[in-house]
């Protein structure tokens, strides 16, 4: 996952020398131990089919051993009869019982990745010209990372938090066939993930060119995926004798009707508080439209001008567009059948029956049929976490202290996490900022992922210490 607004577009690929240890500055104990933590985790292998989640998971066990977590407070989990695709659940508990518990989650698994495509193991952390580079390194151990060392820190402190911390680190989370360890904990161990809020992945700030930070994004909600197929069929013939409707021109028909119907702007409090801290970094007649449509939403003008990013665009509306086309068989035949996949992302309220009726009203008159594609979650609905004051006020005054001046922006993640499972079972769910993303996405779910290391240390203090916060206590 990592999904951040920006597309996650490979790097261009590089052949990376091996690490030069005289090349890595000194780091403080704590950020050593990090480190080593950090690094047993990029270089097991947790990607589909040859990784193993839980081989992970039981490394990262024997770190709160070692911490002094034991059973009854860290473990690890596998559902039966999936061996590799465990998981690790441990929890600090609080010193007061009637406050309600914290959720740290994160996902483990990674996209595959292969050595002949990136000109070495894409398992080992290299650590060359100011950033780590492996798979991983940013979609999503850095965060996981994070959790399990704040878990160890806090308790090696003797920090005493007023609300119990846990923490969940999963499997399946990236569209893998494995088991999803976050649903399955829903149902399975309830009490691992039963919490008054969660923080995940979906967060993050946003760097320059230069590295310096310029946002910080705190993600309340995310977009739901949902998957429907439009189907032309026709009895075919020959080549020789066209016929006018052609299974492959009424779908091409009913592909463009869809395009040509969007779907209604709709805005929320968290999108208008979006483009309200976003208008005056970005400038310009961009930043004057943000700022008008936070003002008021329903100005047709400034909401026309946002639409024309495809980011923005995206944060404004459901949307739906072809990912996928099948059709004919031979060169000299008539196609007898075409098909196409829709991939939709609703926003946060939007339901699956209304989306479907929109689509089916966009192609009526044309020869075709539309049906809800096999394996869709239609139990799971988007459900945004309100935009909390006492999950944002902390955001802020910490980002005070790591990032001074810089703005802490909830945005409307539009991509997809973990925490739809969460969010829809009563556990508002919110992507954590802190470490800072380069513009180009840093390579995530491509060829030499990467991030820079000092964007990574700045991200776990800010990140820690905005945890004490919310857990409370001294």
């Amino acid at each position: 996952m990592i999904k951040p607004l920006f597309a996650l577009l490979a790097c261009t690929a590089l052949i990376i020398p091996e690490v030069v240890r005289a090349e890595v500055p000194e780091l403080r104990p704590d950020q050593a131990e990090f480190r080593a933590i950090y690094q047993t985790l990029v270089e097991t292998d947790t990607s589909y089919p040859d990784g193993d989640c839980t081989l992970a998971a039981e490394r990262m066990l024997a770190r709160l051993r070692a911490a002094n977590f034991g059973p009854e407070d860290a473990e690890v989990f596998m559902p039966e009869g999936h061996p590799k695709e465990g998981g690790l659940i441990a929890r600090l508990p609080g010193s007061d019982p009637s406050a309600g518990a914290m959720l740290l989650v994160d996902h483990i698994d990674v996209v595959e990745a292969k050595a002949d495509d990136w000109g070495r193991d894409p398992f080992r952390l290299v650590e060359q010209d100011g950033k780590f580079i492996a798979r991983g390194v940013i979609d999503d151990k850095a965060l996981s990372a994070i959790w399990l060392d704040s878990l160890i820190r806090m308790k090696k402190e003797g920090f005493q938090p007023r609300r119990t911390v846990k923490i969940a680190l999963t499997c399946g989370e990236e569209s893998s066939p494995w088991q999803n360890g976050v649903e399955w904990l829903i149902h399975n161990r309830p009490d691992a993930v039963a919490a008054d809020f969660a923080l995940n992945e979906g967060g993050y700030g946003q760097a320059d060119a230069e590295g310096k930070p310029v946002a910080l994004y705190l993600a309340v909600g995310e977009k739901q995926a949902v998957d429907f197929t439009v189907e032309s069929r026709n009895p075919g013939g020959h080549s020789s004798r066209p016929r006018p409707d052609n299974a492959i021109n009424d779908l091409a028909q009913a592909l463009l009707n869809i395009n040509a119907a969007p779907f209604p702007v709709q805005a929320s409090s968290t999108t208008r508080a979006y483009f309200e801290r976003m208008a005056p970094i970005v400038g310009g007649e961009m930043g004057a439209s943000m700022a008008a449509f936070a003002r008021n939403p329903d100005n047709a003008g400034a909401a026309a001008v946002l639409a024309a990013n495809v980011t923005y665009n995206a944060m404004l509306r459901t949307t739906c567009v072809v990912t996928v086309i099948n059709g004919g068989g031979a060169t000299n035949a008539l196609p007898q059948s075409a098909k196409a996949t829709i991939q939709c992302r609703l926003l946060p309220g939007d339901r699956i029956g209304d989306v479907q009726n929109h689509l089916a009203q966009a192609i009526v008159g044309t020869n075709v049929t539309l049906s809800l594609a096999p394996g869709q979650e239609t139990d799971i609905v988007a459900v945004a976490p309100d935009l909390d004051p006492d999950i944002l006020g902390p955001a802020e005054a910490i980002a005070r202290q790591f990032y001074p001046g810089i703005p802490v922006v909830p945005s409307l993640l539009t991509a997809g996490t973990d925490g739809k499972y969460l969010s829809a079972n009563g556990v508002p769910t919110y992507g954590v900022p802190g470490i800072l993303l380069d513009g180009d996405g840093n390579g995530a779910h491509g060829i030499n992922e990467n991030i820079r290391v000092d964007s990574v240390y700045r991200g776990r203090d800010y990140i820690y210490a905005l945890i004490r916060r919310y857990a409370g206590g001294e």
